[in-house]
């Protein structure tokens, strides 16, 4: 029993001890022996109160002897035990995330020593537990305070992995939450915010009435991306893909993906109207892709999707490009392409896709090795507010329903941001799992530039009024530490924005011309059209090749014992191999895909129950009777043949349509079926 217990059996064991002090039978018999005999390196017996936990024991008194505790003390160490676990749970509640100060939370009674009866002699105790062993009470709950109620929240105590829970409580505990910056850290840092702030301040002066869509109030977004980016070249990364809705993605495309400005501007002034007939998309939906060097020197291959306006459909289809790119790669482990998928709040929580998508995210058919969420949390819908925009405490509470953390974090502390998507990273390529940051900011214009926010949220919009941009606030405190000269900044603003006329300039030059090549890469070679305009492609198979695959499909190991009826189906597609019976429609689609795959075409067919067929016509997948093990013929074909993907999807009509069309996307010599 003793090799099962744990930090986190404390409380239960501890509760468990006080029942058995006052009474030995009360506890079953097993734990009774336990308690009666354990030596004193474990429990230490004495004649009236008995043994005390002392590898779990949360604190000695001072002056005792280590594991000699009276029964007051041990239900004090209950009482701190559950104190410090209340911390870790909700301590999120206390933490300073809204950057305009409009929320205030009072201090949940749980997470004050007065609940417990603690006084103020017992603030010196020593702590004999974990993270925060060897500290006094009064230093473990201001270490508590700083690293779970500052301006990081985390919820993280949902997940039921006990190895997970341990991993990020280290990570967070022994460093306070707090990531020490170098000078070049915190230069870069300021100068990806200088980036965001003078191109938004750029797009509103020089396209006065426009909408753009602006990310001012969250452009710390633009360093977290950044840091992601560079974090990705460092873990071996090859591949990312970002999608995003249309709020701030002439920034990102910018300043992250590294789309030329003058492109950008080029598009505003629509001087090549021409370009997007047909394309059905406008500036702020368009995508872009580009190979990037980081400053460690990993080349990585950045897209970002293009969406027209339909909001978080866009996160399924990031998925499945990368699932695409990674299968393409042999890339089993899934490590080297990167999701990043970029949410509204509103969004995240009203829209009903990003709960298939979170869904699918550990099923074999369509994880990819963890998602990056980031969550641009404006507080604000269009003009509805979170009290009457959702019932959760959270945009992201739909996220708990994963084995995931999700960070919170105030966009407003820029360092604070920078050891979220640090830990979000570390923790995506340790456990391969989705991971979420709500970052917190305002929206400094309406839901565009034309919009009137004041007529709506009035006292938002006043307290936005009166506030600077996160990059003087993070310029202020770097010049009160010294790390930066004031000179230093305004000289990074005057660069950016010199930059930007220049580009300004030549995109209005009339000998600018932007290439917009339809069909690049991968689809290199693929023309579009009207089905009129393209041509009829022989596709026929011989008599003989049909016949030889189809009796394929009905070989199984020796070892596998198909149900009786799949029995007689195979026994049919053998006379149907020998022009002795008609082919059924099962047959005939399964001599496709197989006539396919050993061409060296992949197929990749997904579905709700699409591996047996919905109306027990297909089969695609055999499950042995009688242990219950599965076999696909159509995968076991000959040694050289495309690999074939049958697929039973969750019960969705949105998530699972957007992954397969983004997996078209990136391999467009598969044959993607989404049933």
């Amino acid at each position: 029993m003793q090799e099962d217990l744990s930090s986190s059996s404390l409380a239960f064991a501890e509760e468990l001890y006080l029942e058995y002090l006052k009474d030995p039978s009360s506890v079953p018999e097993a734990w009774q022996a336990y308690f009666k005999d354990t030596p004193k390196n474990g429990l230490a017996t004495r004649e009236t109160l008995g043994p005390s936990f002392t590898p779990f024991s949360v604190f000695s008194p001072p002056g005792s002897a280590a594991g000699t505790l009276t029964e007051d003390d041990t239900d004090l160490q209950y009482k701190m035990g559950m104190l410090i676990r209340n911390y870790r749970v909700r301590g999120h509640i206390m933490a300073d995330l809204d950057p305009l100060g409009l929320v205030q939370h009072e201090t949940p009674i749980e997470m004050t020593p007065e609940f417990y009866g603690f006084k103020e002699a017992d603030m010196e105790r020593i702590v004999q537990s974990g993270t925060m062993a060897g500290r006094t009470l009064r230093e473990a709950l201001e270490r508590l305070q700083e690293t779970y109620c500052r301006t990081i929240g985390v919820q993280f105590m949902h997940i039921d992995d006990y190895d997970v829970r341990e991993w990020l409580q280290g990570r967070m505990e022994t460093s306070l939450n707090r990531l020490e910056l170098s000078r070049e850290e915190q230069f870069r840092i300021l100068t990806k915010l200088t980036d965001a702030v003078v191109f938004e301040d750029f797009i509103q002066k020089k396209y006065v009435g426009v909408k753009s869509f602006s990310l001012t109030g969250t452009e710390s977004l633009i360093p977290l991306l950044d840091l992601a980016v560079e974090k990705a070249g460092e873990q071996g990364i090859d591949e990312i893909v970002f999608g995003m809705a249309h709020r701030g993605r002439l920034n990102v495309l910018a300043n992250v993906v590294g789309k030329p400005p003058r492109q950008i501007f080029r598009e505003f002034d629509d001087a090549d109207a021409e370009q997007y007939i047909g394309r059905g998309d406008v500036k702020y939906h368009l995508g872009y892709s580009r190979d990037i060097m980081t400053r460690s020197g990993k080349k990585i291959h950045m897209s970002l999707s293009f969406n027209p306006s339909h909001l978080e459909f866009v996160s399924p289809v990031v998925m499945g490009r990368v699932r695409a790119k990674q299968d393409r790669f042999g890339d089993e482990s899934r490590d080297r392409g990167l999701a990043i998928a970029i949410h509204g709040d509103a969004a995240f929580i009203g829209e009903g896709v990003v709960q298939e998508t979170l869904n699918m995210s550990e099923l074999p058919g369509y994880e990819v090795g963890g998602t990056l969420h980031v969550v641009l949390n404006n507080q604000l819908g269009f003009t509805t507010g979170p009290e009457q925009g959702r019932s959760s405490y959270y945009a992201t509470d739909i996220a708990k329903m994963l084995q995931s953390p999700i960070f919170h974090v105030n966009g407003e502390d820029p360092e604070a941001v920078a050891q979220v998507v640090m830990l979000a990273m570390d923790f995506r390529e340790k456990f391969k799992r989705d991971v979420v940051i709500d970052l917190y900011g305002y929206r400094r214009f309406g839901h565009n530039e034309s919009d009137e926010p004041a007529f709506t949220q009035p006292l938002m919009y006043e307290a936005i009024r009166k506030r600077a941009s996160v990059r003087e606030g993070y310029l202020e405190r770097l010049l009160s530490m010294e790390d930066i000269s004031r000179e230093e900044g305004d000289a990074i603003e005057e660069a950016r924005r010199e930059h930007l006329e220049q580009e300004l300039s030549a995109a209005r030059d009339e000998a600018y011309e932007v290439s917009y090549q339809a069909y690049q890469g991968l689809w290199d070679g693929y023309e579009g059209g009207l089905d009129e305009d393209v041509p009829e492609v022989e596709t026929k198979v011989e008599r003989a090749q049909l016949s030889k695959l189809l009796e394929k499909l009905t070989h199984t190991p020796d070892d596998f014992t198909p149900n009786s009826k799949i029995k007689r189906l195979l026994s049919q597609r053998i006379d149907q191999s020998k022009d002795e019976r008609p082919l059924d429609w099962g047959a005939a689609e399964a001599l496709a895909f197989a006539s396919l795959a050993t061409e060296g075409h992949q197929v990749r067919m997904s579905g709700q129950d699409v591996e047996r067929g919905t109306f027990s016509h297909r089969h695609a997948v055999l499950h042995d009777a009688e242990n219950g093990n599965t076999y696909m013929p159509l995968d076991h074909l000959t040694d050289e043949q495309a690999r074939v993907q049958i697929i039973n999807s969750p019960l969705s009509e949105a998530g699972v349509l957007g992954f397969e069309y983004g997996y078209s996307l990136a391999n467009p010599n598969t044959l993607v079926i989404w049933e």
